[in-house]
């Protein structure tokens, strides 16, 4: 389906140097779903700004003159925090869309520093629909990039995910003229700090390839199809509704088997991570009630009355986990081959930044 959600609108990407901020961008800089007007990449991380300004640019030598001139393109940099209530209001202003990836989302990190994470991930989402509603700013919809972790959350970072969701739920009640939306997805293939990089590094290093335990399964989406997710999202969620796209689910020992290759490298059990769990769930069986198909998509209806609209279709009724349809080996290796994934592979939708 060729949908253009995003033609002619001004957008905020926050978090917009991470790897999904950086897909987005390129997708959106193609047309690939509409040519917007402006794109503005919100960060706090100036390096990583700087890094991703030179590359859009048409010069060899990166000068002061590219970075002031930065503002009268179409691809807009700021520093800011979406932690600081004045730096998003800022940013906010004559923004048609906002896609919220700015978080904190290492599992690890966030359960030795929970308020760390409930800042960025909580109080930033909290900002923007405050400044939203107290600027009464024309902002026509908000994506709020969420996890499979924060489905019946048993960590820090799937606990400030999930409130995060109701933080921007809750939003179309108090900013009516605002669409609040949300995306959920599980680990994406090759983002910065998942498993695949960890798999590569510790097989360029010569092993082992270390795995909690032998039955943990993950869903599995390429960097290109979080993108897709969000553009239908953007074209076709109601107020409330959190998008979940229908994707595969692997063994992680499989996923390291297909990595490792012909290679003499030893796997070993290390036990389960502080907050890890076994399988993933994107829909809960709570939320299986108010879950419908929406083609290659799943959404959940919002629990408020209030935004509550009739389906003309039941619900899923059930849950969906990373353990319901798992792939065999040579299905996962072809998935991993399909995304140029393995090493020595010329990088596809991957960030080029992650698998170097």
């Amino acid at each position: 389906m060729n949908i253009k959600p995003f033609e002619g609108k001004s957008v905020l990407i926050t978090g917009g140097t991470g790897s999904l901020g950086k897909t987005l961008t390129k997708k959106l800089l193609a047309g690939e779903y509409g040519f917007p007007s402006k794109i503005v990449i919100f960060s706090r991380d100036e390096a990583k700004q700087h890094y991703m300004r030179v590359s859009y640019s048409q010069v060899k030598n990166p000068t002061d003159e590219v970075i002031y001139d930065n503002f009268r393109r179409l691809l807009q940099f700021r520093i800011g925090d979406v932690r600081n209530y004045g730096s998003i209001c800022s940013a906010l202003r004559n923004m048609d869309i906002v896609v919220n990836a700015a978080a904190l989302k290492q599992v690890p990190s966030c359960e030795y520093f929970p308020v760390e994470a409930g800042l960025t991930n909580v109080t930033g989402a909290a900002n923007i629909v405050r400044g939203i509603e107290e600027n009464d700013l024309p902002v026509e919809t908000v994506v709020g990039v969420s996890t499979d972790k924060a489905c019946l959350p048993v960590n820090a970072m799937g606990m400030t995910k999930a409130i995060q969701e109701r933080v921007f739920i809750a939003g179309n009640i108090t900013c009516p003229k605002t669409r609040f939306i949300c995306v959920r997805y599980g680990n994406v293939l090759a983002s910065r700090g998942s498993v695949i990089p960890h798999f590569h590094e510790q097989i360029k290093t010569g092993g082992p390839v270390t795995i909690t335990t032998n039955d943990m399964t993950r869903f599995l989406l390429p960097l290109s199809h979080a993108v897709t997710t969000i553009a239908n999202a953007v074209a076709f969620a109601k107020p409330g509704e959190t998008y979940i796209p229908k994707i595969p689910a692997a063994l992680i020992t499989d996923v390291a088997k297909a990595l490792i290759g012909d290679r003499i490298i030893e796997i070993s059990i290390i036990g389960i991570r502080p907050g890890e769990k076994i399988h993933e769930l994107m829909i809960s069986l709570e939320e299986g009630v108010r879950a419908y198909e929406r083609g290659d998509f799943y959404a959940i209806a919002p629990m408020l009355p209030e935004l509550q609209q009739k389906e003309n279709q039941k619900p899923r009724n059930r849950s969906y986990a990373s353990n319901d349809d798992v792939m065999d080996f040579l299905s996962t290796l072809s998935l991993l081959k399909k995304h140029k994934l393995l090493i020595g592979d010329d990088r596809n939708d991957a960030d080029e930044e992650l698998l170097s």
